[in-house]
């Protein structure tokens, strides 16, 4: 039964077909919240992983069984395909299930706010003129995130909670540093551009809500980091959701637990 309530989530940059998937925390996510309206926000499913060999666990087929379900039940699915499976661009327009497919949304929120809803990898210099270096830098992140799975199984044994290596390396390498910067601007520059208070994006794998200079840039995160999803409530706020943070410990993907968990919202605005 969910136990939380919101008028609208984000879910951006899940990877389900990837090792990198925190499918447990996601699918404990769905389970204990629902929504009038769901945007997934590209990179939902990693064709270029699946590609190179198919990997697609238990848990992760759950999550798209739960998904489906909410649509059935009601709520309003909009699917926005990011750059790892822009296969769905083709069918921009098209209803699968009830997940209505869209290139890009104007999302109005309660209090009459207007955002533009995109998955942000055009605004991306080396997703569109050199993908052939975003492939090998994606080999590279995923050896860092399978060291940091591995992490955390040794620091949960040692009964630390959950804590990304990987998104802490990214904000501390200037480079990464600087490219973070250069997208937000470009993000908040199109917004400006279009005529909407706000943008709500993902692509970079950093959840973060903030104000550039009255525009409300608001960035999803990821589930295979920071397992984190952007919400608003019924009164219109929009606010951050950390779920590694709610979950105590990771699920056995062959024996699923019970979890005991803490509610805390971050982030809000």
């Amino acid at each position: 039964m969910a136990s939380l309530h919101y008028r609208t989530i984000w879910l951006s940059d899940i990877h389900l077909g990837s090792r990198g998937c925190n499918a447990e925390f996601l699918l404990d996510f769905l389970t204990q919240v629902e929504a009038e309206r769901l945007y997934l926000v590209g990179d939902i499913i990693d064709f270029w992983k699946l590609k190179n060999g198919w990997y697609w666990p238990k848990l992760q087929n759950e999550v798209v069984r739960n998904v489906l379900q909410k649509a059935a039940n009601g709520t309003e699915v909009i699917y926005i395909p990011g750059n790892h499976d822009e296969f769905f661009r083709d069918y921009v327009g098209k209803n699968f299930g009830g997940i209505r497919i869209e290139a890009q949304a104007i999302h109005v929120t309660e209090d009459g706010r207007r955002f533009l809803v995109l998955h942000g990898d055009e605004f991306d210099s080396i997703v569109c003129h050199s993908k052939w270096v975003a492939l090998i830098g994606g080999h590279a992140y995923d050896m860092l995130l399978v060291f940091n799975r591995w992490f955390n199984f040794f620091r949960r044994k040692l009964g630390f909670p959950y804590w990304s290596l990987s998104a802490y390396l990214k904000h501390k390498v200037k480079n990464a540093v600087n490219f973070i910067s250069n997208y937000e601007q470009a993000l908040v520059h199109e917004a400006k551009r279009q005529g909407v208070g706000g943008i709500i994006c993902g692509h970079i794998h950093k959840a973060t809500v903030e104000d550039f200079e009255g525009v409300l840039y608001c960035n999803t995160g990821d589930w295979v980091e920071s397992c984190t999803a952007l919400v608003e409530n019924k009164a219109g706020q929009l606010a951050i959701l950390h779920w590694a943070d709610e979950s105590v410990f990771l699920i056995n993907e062959d024996a699923p637990a019970s979890i005991e968990r803490k509610r805390r919202l971050v982030s809000t605005n």
